[in-house]
């Protein structure tokens, strides 16, 4: 039988006496170390084949195909609020769940999900045709769209409204504790688009325009595997959900948006926040800034897909432990320190071998100067800081408050980025996000965190 006391530290999330279980620390950790063995295994594959396209690109196709295809892969950034912020619903909902195949809440949870991004899906191939027929994707994306650009910026918007429901399977393994699944599957999209590419340089086809619509109709294929996957595991929960997707008046869909609304204005703020570095470059810089700042993130951001990857796996533990009224498994405080130290030491690593790695890309067409290389470092660092900390802020009030910082976040980073990019060229907007990350992101999201742990556990301890 619970005493008070300990009913309150269960409620609010808060340890007492001894702290964490280490048992529960141990399973989480583990959880969590999957998911960054799988991505920084797959790293160094990724990295020299990601090194081996761009060469391709670059020597088939010219450096300006290859400006536009970091260009075109921007969109996505731009984008991950398609599906509305319920990918919160989902990933809560199936991890608080004792037994996701057969719960009610879920089943209805996994139906409004579906008929929101599926009407999504719908007003985007709309967009995506009118801006295609239209020729508005010039105005929009800037002179860094080449020839035949406006229609593979419509193609990869298209790929981008088909794969949304697909990404309910990939959402569904997150919160299952299967972070690694998804993960390893979007490892084959970088030979996968090798194989094309170089296929289509020996066929002699004149496809420099259309490098993106490769990448994003691989990611298409990954989804629907992950789809698959997790329907099986979580048979027949995910199939009876499909089912009844059409059927309104019988079946109701649970009610999703105190969670969805909250990260649907991170999801919009966000990337427009760290996302648009390409276009302000594409409009203030020259093509072959923009091609050097995509360069840059590409020898980078592995180490931000290693941190989000890792990262993600603590949002279904901190889940569980709410939903079982326990105290989280492990500190996010101290989750995000380490985080930190790990990107410098990739980051590092990195930069040691930049001058060989952007040599060997581009054929010392692109080199990358100190700024760009320590900014970059920076950026990563307080990137992969803001995950943990992030991740213990899923429920509702959390949601919001990361909203709210974002929201804030938004004009400063564009104003400065853009200003920054007149003055220092590709190395300003990097810098730009890197401030603004630090403050509404990195110091808001661990004061928020020491702040809630600090007042719960006063309350358990006044009980």
């Amino acid at each position: 039988m619970l005493t008070p006391t300990s009913t309150r530290a269960r409620a609010t999330g808060v340890a007492t006496g001894d702290g964490q279980d280490p048992a529960r620390s141990h399973s989480a950790w583990r959880s969590v170390g999957r998911s960054a063995i799988a991505r920084a295994g797959i790293l160094p594959i990724s990295a020299v084949l990601g090194i081996i396209i761009t060469r391709q690109v670059i020597d088939h196709f010219g450096d300006a195909a290859f400006a536009q295809y970091g260009l075109l892969l921007g969109i996505a950034g731009l984008l991950p609020f398609a599906d509305l912020g319920t990918s919160a619903a989902v990933v809560n909902s199936v991890a608080a769940s004792p037994d996701p195949a057969a719960d009610a809440e879920v089943h209805r949870v996994l139906v409004g999900v579906l008929r929101i991004v599926l009407v999504m899906t719908a007003v985007f191939l709309v967009v995506a045709g009118v801006l295609t027929v239209t020729g508005a994707w010039g105005s929009l994306l800037g002179p860094g769209l080449g020839p035949h650009g406006s229609l593979a910026a419509g193609l990869c918007l298209t790929l981008i409204a088909v794969a949304l429901p697909a990404g309910l399977g990939q959402r569904a393994l997150v919160g299952l504790g299967r972070n690694h699944v998804p993960i390893v599957l979007q490892s084959l999209q970088s030979p996968v688009m090798l194989a094309v590419i170089l296929l289509l340089v020996g066929a002699g086809v004149a496809a420099g325009p259309y490098i993106a619509v490769i990448a994003y109709a691989t990611t298409f294929v990954i989804a629907i595997v992950c789809f698959l996957l997790a329907a099986r595991v979580m048979s027949p929960a995910i199939g009876r959900a499909v089912r009844d997707v059409p059927r309104f008046r019988q079946v109701r869909g649970a009610r999703v948006f105190n969670l969805a609304w909250p990260m649907l204005i991170q999801m919009v703020a966000l990337p427009l926040a760290m996302q648009t570095d390409r276009i302000i470059i594409s409009h203030v810089c020259t093509v072959r800034d923009l091609a050097t700042y995509n360069l840059a993130s590409q020898m980078y951001s592995p180490v931000w897909q290693v941190a989000a990857a890792a990262g993600t796996a603590f949002w279904p533990v901190f889940a569980k432990a709410r939903a079982r009224q326990e105290a989280p498994p492990m500190s996010p405080l101290a989750a995000g320190w380490l985080f930190a130290a790990g990107a410098a030491v990739l980051c590092a690593v990195i930069s040691l071998l930049s001058g060989r790695l952007s040599h060997l890309a581009s054929g010392g067409v692109i080199t990358l100067g100190l700024g760009i290389i320590v900014s970059f470092s920076v950026l990563m660092v307080l990137q992969a800081a803001k995950y943990p900390p992030g991740m213990y802020m899923t429920d509702a009030p959390g949601l919001r408050y990361q909203a709210w910082m974002i929201l804030l976040m938004l004009p400063v980073n564009l104003g400065v980025s853009w200003w920054l990019a007149t003055v220092w060229g590709p190395v300003g907007p990097v810098i730009g996000s890197a401030g603004s990350v630090l403050l509404f992101q990195v110091v808001a999201n661990f004061r928020y965190v020491r702040r809630h742990v600090l007042a719960a556990a006063a309350a358990a301890a006044a009980a």
